[in-house]
């Protein structure tokens, strides 16, 4: 998807969009208008993904799963 940087990390400014006329700067999907916490929502509520991409269908399966990696690196990058 052309979503890592050399070092191969996640660009995460490529996956979410925060843009104050929209949802507050609230992290979106970026080139969607579908917040990252109604993904975060549906998984907490034991929703699958595949729950979460039919009703969001402008966010790809690709999209969400670097999103949630990147969440998934962020948190074990600070935690050493």
């Amino acid at each position: 998807m052309g979503l890592e940087h050399n070092r191969g990390e996640i660009a995460t400014d490529a996956l979410i969009d925060r843009i104050p006329e929209i949802l507050g700067k609230n992290p979106m999907f970026a080139g969607t208008r579908v917040p990252v916490r109604v993904l975060q929502e549906h998984l907490e509520a034991g929703d699958r993904l595949d729950d979460f991409l039919n009703d969001f269908p402008s966010v790809s399966r690709e999209h969400a799963v670097e999103v949630l990696e990147s969440a998934v690196a962020e948190l074990v990058g600070t935690a050493h």
